[in-house]
């Protein structure tokens, strides 16, 4: 599968879910190559997108973050650890959900982990679920199957 056609794959995956997805000509500047956020939704340009997998890690920090903040995301955000593991978390499974190749998600140029993510993953003991369990997207025993794709409320409930 081509990596056009893999962005394209993710892409009405996104849709689907109800994250806006569009293909435009990048801004000069962004903080993956040929993604960025704009207005709650993943843009890509397919010229200059280096790796498909960002799509879904990008999108990641969209379906985890409370619906009052989502549609207000463009640009680069301010992420916290917290923000980066359960983004990682919901890419994991998203890309288990398409069965993509876990390279396609956490490809060589990952922020140098790709190896001990993909090794976290694959011993069941991955970094982020925890946070989706919080948020009430999926339980410990389920995952990477997820029981909702879009964080659905402001705070877990106690």
């Amino acid at each position: 599968m081509s990596s056009l056609d893999v962005a394209l794959r993710i892409t009405h995956f996104l849709v689907e879910l109800g994250i806006p997805c569009s293909e435009g000509e990048a801004p000069a500047s962004t903080f993956l190559p040929g993604v960025w956020l704009e207005r709650g939704g993943v843009r890509w340009d397919a010229q200059a997108l280096k790796w498909p997998g960002d799509l879904l890690h990008e999108a990641g920090h969209l379906a985890t973050l409370p619906p009052s903040a989502r549609a207000a995301q463009s640009g680069t955000l301010n992420v916290t650890p917290a923000d980066e593991m359960a983004a990682i978390a919901w890419s994991w499974a998203a890309g288990r959900r398409l069965e993509l190749d876990p390279r396609a998600l956490f490809h060589a140029d990952y922020k140098g982990g790709s190896d001990s993510l993909l090794a976290s993953f694959a011993t069941r003991q991955p970094v982020g679920v925890p946070l989706l369990v919080w948020y009430g997207m999926t339980t410990l025993e389920q995952f990477p199957a997820m029981t909702l794709w879009l964080r659905p409320r402001e705070a877990p409930t106690e």
